[in-house]
Parts: structure tokens; sequence; C-alpha cells
């Protein structure tokens, strides 16, 4: 019988070779922009942030662009983005706490990062894993929280929760993939409504399996 801790790494090996290129759907070219586009990816898609962030990073490369313009600017920059009022107060408050904390630079660790408004545990690892190639923990999102209750993962539905679950059995030079893989799968195969099971290559991994 697999134990939980093999199920779980024989997953992400899986998953691994399915999805190859593990890079964010995001597109950035810089830590600051990676941060912008996570902000914005809150409720929205990667497709629509993209379309956004198109024109966005052209306005605004550094955070003393957001700081200097009225929230009413950017609030009609990303109001495509939803939950724009929130998001467009997180980055002005986030970019103004870089320039006063930061030097204007992105921090590069979660404690720091958890410190800016609008910057979560998920956000902050999403950002240090692809803006900095740097792993603390998990980004637990919708999709990672769907899968790893299907797949039998954990039990909790906490993300933080979660998350140490996932840190406990998953080898630590894996974490940084964790996210990426289980989205793309999310999206692709296990979907909230409908999971194609028949063609899922980890169906026979997973505590759900044909249950639906």
């Amino acid at each position: 019988m697999t134990n939980i801790r093999e199920k779980a790494n024989k997953v992400i090996d899986i998953l691994s070779r399915e999805y190859p290129n593990t890079n964010s759907e995001l597109n950035f070219s810089t830590p600051f922009e990676m941060l912008v586009a996570t902000v914005l990816s809150a409720q929205s898609t990667d497709r629509q942030v993209n379309k956004i962030t198109k024109k966005l990073f052209k306005k605004y490369k550094k955070p003393e662009d957001f700081v200097k313009r009225p929230i009413k600017e950017i609030e009609k920059d990303i109001y495509s983005s939803g939950f724009y009022k929130a998001k467009a107060r997180y980055l002005k408050e986030c970019s103004k706490l870089l320039l006063n904390k930061h030097k204007g630079k992105v921090p590069k660790t979660l404690k720091e990062l958890v410190e800016c408004p609008g910057i979560g545990r998920k956000t902050a690892n999403v950002i240090l894993v692809h803006a900095f190639n740097k792993v603390e923990g998990i980004a637990v999102d919708t999709h990672v929280k769907r899968l790893s209750q299907r797949i039998g993962l954990t039990k909790n539905n906490s993300p933080y929760k979660i998350e140490r679950d996932l840190m406990k059995i998953i080898n630590r030079e894996k974490w940084g993939k964790v996210n990426i893989l289980l989205v793309l799968h999310g999206r692709r195969v296990c979907s909230a409504r409908k999971p194609k099971c028949k063609s899922c290559k980890i169906s026979h991994l997973c505590e759900s399996a044909f249950s639906f």
C-alpha cells in the first residue's frame, strides 16, 4: 500500500512529466512586475491579467509610478481585472511601503512580503518562486486546495493548514513546482465540476477518481 508521502511525490513526478514547463503563465520582466501581476490575478484569469499588464507596464514601471498617480487613475487602468478598487489601493499602499522600507525593491523573504498590503502567503510564495527562484513554502490557491483534497493529500480546508500538510509529505526540492503543476492540472483536467478522470494521468493515485 502506497503511503501518503510516496503518493504525494509520485503525483508531483507524474505531473512534472505531463507539464514540463512550470514557468508562471503571467507575463513579467521584473520582480515588481511579478508582484503587480500576482495582485491583479486574484479572482481573475492569467489571460485577462496579461491583457491588462501589456499596457499597464508601459505606464507603471516602478513603485514611484503608482505612488504619484491618483487612485482613481489606477482604478481605471486595472478596471477589467475585477475588484479593481481594492487592488488599486493595495498596489498604491504596497508601492509606498516598498519605497519607505525596501528602497523601492521587492523583498526576497516571505516574512517581508506578507507585510505588504494585498500580499498573503499564497501570493508571497508565488512571487518568491517565479521572481527569485526561491522557495519558502507552497502557494495554496483554489486549484491546489481542490486537487489536494480530492487526491487525498489533506483533509483540511484552511489554506495555511493545507500548506503545512503538503510541506510535510512532499520533498522540499519539489515545493516550487507544486502550485503551478496543480493549477495546470486543475485547469486542464481536474476541473471543479467535470473532472476528466478517464484521461487523468494520476487517477490511479486519486481517492476521488471516477466519483463525480
